[in-house]
């Protein structure tokens, strides 16, 4: 092996090299970009009759080539393959594109629209936007928590204000959670609600507004904050990554393989007794630099 080569990968590294190449995931990408398209003609009857049977053989075709860079993946891969969570993720939308088109389970063949789903995991910008959301659940569900409990004391006060005079969408807990949920949306909550009330209660604007202040401008803001926290969060985390990978070049061989290692400590070996050899041949030749 000269020095700076490269050991060469297997016949596996090979395969899974490109199936990862960025040529290869292009070809995927315009393939589910294609495939939503035909799953959304598939709903018109005026296409399905006219080019129904080109739209499955189009389909299927899709679904061959899903399946065959699953395959290259999962025996490129081995068992490391479902060590990631977008590649079980990629599996489990295909595996149910394959579920047979009669029988009890046929209603699972509405769900192949998912596979445009894996636009998310083929594209580094969606991975990135779908794991902030992620990593945003518990703080989301802090303020969910936190708008539950709003909803409720809200929904037993105006339960006890409302109720009698507007049991349609004050008469019970339920009736009036849905009321305020639609208030929150601010879909027709003046003129459909909060004005019929008002003209037989007037004050009930002092209950009205303070809750869609703090429901709908508060609360559902709190939300954006945590999730654009958060992307901010794994933003500057991939930078500083990238800058100390770029730092300390060194360090990239830390997760490298042992076969690696290896290779590079001798390839150092042979370099110190290949200078050693010019050395003794200079010495020797009475044109030692030292």
């Amino acid at each position: 092996m000269t020095v700076g080569e490269q050991p060469r990968p297997g016949l596996r590294g090979r395969a899974a090299a490109w199936v990862e190449s960025a040529a290869v995931q292009k070809f995927v990408i315009a393939v589910i970009v294609l495939n939503a398209v035909i799953l959304g003609m598939e709903t018109s009857p005026g296409l399905r009759a006219a080019w129904g049977p080109w739209l499955s053989r189009l389909d299927v075709a899709a679904l061959a080539v899903f399946v065959a860079e699953l395959g290259i993946k999962l025996w490129a891969h081995g068992p490391r393959f479902f060590r990631s969570a977008w590649n079980v993720f990629d599996l489990l939308v295909v595996g149910i594109a394959l579920v047979p088109a009669s029988g009890p389970l046929a209603v699972l063949r509405a769900l192949r629209v998912l596979r445009v789903l894996r636009l998310a995991s083929m594209m580094p910008q969606l991975r990135f936007v779908v794991e902030a959301l992620l990593r945003a659940v518990p703080g989301i569900g802090a303020i969910a928590g936190l708008i539950l409990i709003l909803f409720y004391v809200s929904a037993v006060i105006a339960t006890s204000l409302f109720g009698a005079d507007f049991p349609e969408w004050f008469g019970g807990l339920g009736a009036s959670f849905y009321s305020l949920f639609q208030i929150m949306t601010l879909e027709s909550w003046s003129m459909g609600i909060v004005r019929p009330v008002m003209e037989v209660q007037p004050w009930a604007w002092a209950f009205f507004v303070p809750f869609i202040l703090l429901a709908t401008f508060t609360m559902l803001n709190l939300f954006i904050a945590v999730i654009v926290n958060t992307m901010q969060t794994l933003h500057d985390r991939d930078v500083g990554e990238a800058a100390g990978a770029a730092e300390s070049p060194v360090a990239s061989l830390a997760g490298a393989p042992d076969a690696v290692l290896a290779d590079l400590g001798h390839e150092i070996r042979e370099l110190r007794r290949e200078l050693a050899e010019v050395r003794a041949g200079l010495a020797a030749a009475g044109d030692d630099p030292r």
